[in-house]
């Protein structure tokens, strides 16, 4: 699957990279920064958190952005793993990465959807699809610094945003928020929140690329997804509303498998994985996802309240990342069987995503 079909804008690959990181010298936890203007002139701030092991992260109020993640490998060397540039202008140029997505993240059929007798029509920024929000949706826009409150352990910053009645052809104003939070347990913890006046769909996520190793190819990362079903898809990789068993497939990911093992097998109908698996139900924390790096040891395990996970391995990037993308199903406005993203007046959305980091 080509990029320009899926995600916003092609960019060159040399505009990215794994930026390592030095540990300040001096501990301080949280820190902030400019980081630059937008096109539009909108100042951009980058927030720094440090935990007491040594790992920190970078994040950019443009798109609530993860800029930077640092973590430590087997020998203790601490590396970014997660893709990223440099400047606010490339940012703007690779739409999505490591950004939060919203209204609604991955695709709407036929940019409309149908919500108590009305039709709202969206912007169709995927052929006749809307995806990830729309051209302006959630990251591409500047988010606004709340201080956190902060608990022993932990580094936190939230940041909110109001998506505007009407914006991209979602209804109500809708008020979002996500705090991130660093933890001494080695844990970057993703809280959300959204409110708004009118119904509205709503399904958040982070898109953030990983790359355990911090460069080269994403083939040899084993990956274990605890997950039996996933939502079947079409050309247009819309969901047709069928659930199908994942057992025998090339999808499955129950037993711990290296990536690369069957990713040439699922071409030329795709070129790699982009699926969406449904996780084991009800509304805790559960584990969702466990990525190894061989080669640094570096282990990432992903804990969600979501009730699916999608799986995308960079396909426009040549595999050289994973998205592991906690979520609603794609397109459940439209499919009844799905669980709800319908948020209402009086209603409060609340997901929470976490990020494990440890090393053998």
């Amino acid at each position: 699957m080509q990029f320009f079909s899926r995600r916003f804008a092609i960019v060159p690959l040399v505009a990215f990279s794994f930026l390592g990181s030095v540990h300040a010298q001096t501990f301080q936890r949280v820190e902030q920064a400019d980081f630059g203007k937008t096109r539009e002139g909108a100042e951009v701030k980058l927030i720094t958190l440090r935990n007491s092991k040594g790992m920190s992260a970078q994040i950019i109020t443009y798109g609530a952005i993860i800029k930077e993640l640092v973590a430590p490998d087997r020998d203790g060397h601490f590396g970014n793993v997660v893709l990223t540039t440099d400047s606010i202008e490339k940012f703007e140029r690779f739409n999505g990465a490591a950004a939060i997505i919203g209204r609604v993240i991955n695709r709407i059929a036929g940019a409309q959807f149908e919500l108590d007798g009305t039709t709202y029509k969206l912007v169709a920024n995927n052929g006749r699809n809307t995806i990830h929000g729309g051209r302006k949706g959630f990251a591409q826009s500047v988010w606004t610094i709340e201080d956190a409150p902060m608990k022993d352990g932990e580094s936190s910053v939230k940041l909110n945003y109001l998506s505007k009645d009407g914006e991209e052809g979602f209804p109500g104003n809708m008020k979002t928020s996500v705090t991130y939070t660093l933890t001494d347990n080695n844990e970057l913890r993703l809280d959300y929140e959204a409110t708004t006046d009118k119904p509205t769909i709503a399904n958040l996520t982070n898109h953030a690329y990983w790359n355990l190793a911090g460069g080269g190819s994403c083939v040899d990362n084993v990956l274990w997804i605890p997950s039996e079903r996933y939502t079947a898809a079409d050309a247009e990789s819309l969901p047709t509303g069928e659930i199908l068993p994942l057992k025998g497939t090339l999808m499955d990911f129950n037993e711990p498998t290296r990536i690369g093992d069957r990713i040439e097998q699922l071409k030329p109908q795709m070129a790699g994985y982009d699926h969406n698996y449904i996780l084991a139900e009800g509304r805790g924390l559960k584990l969702a996802a466990r990525l190894i790096e061989p080669k640094s040891g570096r282990i990432m395990e992903v804990g969600t309240t979501q009730p699916a996970i999608q799986l995308y391995t960079g396909n426009h990037l040549g595999h050289t990342a994973v998205c592991l993308e906690t979520q609603h199903y794609p397109d459940a406005i439209h499919h009844k069987n799905f669980p709800s993203i319908v948020l209402r007046p009086g209603e409060t959305l609340k997901e929470t995503t976490v990020f494990a980091f440890s090393a053998k």
